[in-house]
């Protein structure tokens, strides 16, 4: 019969209240590597070994879970463990491997319960892999316990990796009250901190909005940790989703002159991912990071850029560096994908921040670094200048896009058709409008809406209220706003019309009160005033 499965909080008081204390030694006094490595990037990499009878039956295991077949892998779990074989904890890691990628945490437990009841001592993989099996299954509480638990009444190892994959679900899952407890069992138990740790921090940083953690966390990082091109990346990324685009730009600098000097130490996965090469040892920093020029090393010459934040002061210099020229040796390594994508980023935020000199010179060192613009990097490009320069200059790298075949992101389009909307030039905006594929904001639609109604052009309305429902986008009150403008008056220029006109008239104002019933929208004072 299929064994009951308990909650996992159940599971852990029933061990913790005494079914333990039988007088087993030290839960992990062989404590050993078990053939796995912890790596920067978090993964663990796993040699099952084991006797091939051994390795058949966990087979059998994962195969009965993966069809569904919970009650005959629960059977086949239990004659596994009463079988006649010595079994060792290697013996488990084919059938925790596939519950931490499933994930199966009540799975874990169960195995874990066998574990306990044959004595057969936890190694580090086995570890990792119920703590991240109880993490992607989104159990934060329960394996926050069991981490307690082990170390309470078995004394574990601390595990860095443990804590790093801990942390990583607290990210995910938006949960600073559990990372905070986190923070303070490593703190208890004297374990460190990897590149991989700080990495986890800043996006709980960059979720909460908090500028301050961030730059806390950098400085902790550069008392510890030598410059790092993969590290300076994640650095860049939180500074410009916190909207500091200064430390974001300085950090970028460091990012420069660090490839320039050709300490890359970058490479890429079988997946495709990139990470540092370099050994994740703290080594003290060597440099003094608050200039805002960076020195390259010893026996380099040092590259400074003065990127000019305020626009209207703004010189193009003919060239950053001669020593830039170096990089056209790496342009098929992947730091050089990395040196594009932090200026993607930087690009972006000064789109936000409409920053568009700063804009315009972060393309130039795209062009003396010879990297190539992609379509991402021209869409903060064009919203960055747009905003000073005018719907024409995004044209004009429309026209320089088309030119190399990328094609525009929907929110380069977007952005374009509401400063063509602005200006009044209804063609254009309405054209750049029909070629926008998705949209998850009514905003481009409004500003376009609000000049059909200056222009007083209600069947150009018309049409584009029928994209709005073919991107299946909702209306919000401005859209509302706007149709009662346009909509909820009588024949122009007959200001009093006549019957038919008023009939007609509160008809296509029931139709938009309709339609904002329809999609939860409240009226605003403009829209009942409309």
């Amino acid at each position: 019969m299929r064994i009951p499965l308990r909650s996992i909080a159940d599971t852990l008081c029933r061990f913790k209240s005494g079914e333990l204390e039988r007088g087993r030694g030290n839960f992990i006094r062989r404590v050993a590597l078990c053939r796995s490595v912890a790596t920067i990037n978090g993964n663990v990499f796993l040699g099952y070994g084991g006797e091939p009878l051994t390795k058949s039956i966990q087979v059998q295991i994962v195969d009965a879970l993966r069809l569904g077949e919970r009650s005959r892998a629960s059977s086949l779990l239990l004659d596994f463990g009463n079988g006649n074989q010595s079994l060792k904890a290697n013996d488990f890691v084919y059938i925790l491997n596939y519950c931490a990628r499933s994930p199966d945490p009540l799975f874990v437990m169960e195995t874990w319960r066998l574990m306990e009841e044959k004595e057969i001592d936890l190694n580090n993989t086995c570890y990792l892999l119920m703590v991240r099996a109880l993490c992607r299954g989104g159990y934060l509480e329960e394996a926050c316990k069991f981490m307690k638990f082990l170390r309470e009444n078995h004394g574990t190892y601390p595990l860095l990796p443990v804590y790093n994959c801990f942390l990583g679900a607290c990210a995910k899952m938006k949960s600073v009250i559990h990372a905070n407890q986190c923070l303070d069992l490593m703190e208890l138990q004297r374990v460190g901190k990897n590149e991989i740790t700080y990495s986890v921090l800043l996006k709980l940083a960059v979720w909460q909005q908090d500028l301050s953690a961030a730059r806390d966390i950098w400085e902790d990082y550069i008392k510890h940790y030598s410059l790092n091109i993969i590290s300076l990346r994640r650095f860049i990324w939180s500074f410009t989703r916190l909207k500091d685009l200064k430390s974001a730009y300085e950090t970028l600098q460091h990012m420069v002159a660090l490839a320039i000097s050709g300490k890359h130490f970058v490479s890429r996965t079988d997946e495709g991912r990139l990470y540092s090469s370099r050994l994740d040892i703290p080594i003290p920093s060597k440099s003094e990071l608050g200039s805002q020029n960076v020195q390259s090393g010893e026996n380099e010459q040092s590259v400074a850029f003065k990127f000019d934040t305020d626009s209207s002061n703004i010189e193009r210099s003919k060239s950053i560096s001669a020593t830039v020229g170096m990089l056209n040796n790496y342009k098929n390594l992947p730091v050089m994908e990395v040196l594009r994508l932090s200026i993607n980023d930087v690009l972006h935020a000064c789109a936000q921040a409409r920053a568009y000199g700063l804009a315009e010179q972060l393309m130039m060192l795209m062009q003396n670094l010879g990297l190539q613009p992609s379509s991402h990097t021209y869409d903060g490009f064009v919203r960055a200048i747009i905003q000073r320069r005018g719907f024409g200059a995004g044209l004009e790298m429309l026209k320089v896009m088309e030119e190399r075949n990328l094609k525009p992101h929907d929110s380069t389009l977007a952005a374009l058709s509401v400063q063509c909307s602005k200006a009044l030039e209804l063609d254009l905006a309405e054209a750049l409008l029909e070629q926008v594929c998705e949209c998850p904001y009514p905003y481009p639609f409004n500003a376009f809406l609000e000049a059909c109604d200056n222009m007083d052009q209600p069947k150009r309305a018309l049409r584009i209220l029928a994209k709005m429902r073919q991107l299946e986008l909702q209306p919000d009150i401005r859209t509302y706003e706007l149709l009662f403008s346009m909509f909820g008056n009588v024949n122009a220029p007959y200001e009093e019309g006549n019957r038919l006109s008023h009939v007609d008239s509160r008809k296509r104002i029931n139709a938009i009160e309709m339609d904002m019933a329809k999609n939860g929208v409240q009226h605003s004072h403009l829209s009942m005033k409309n």
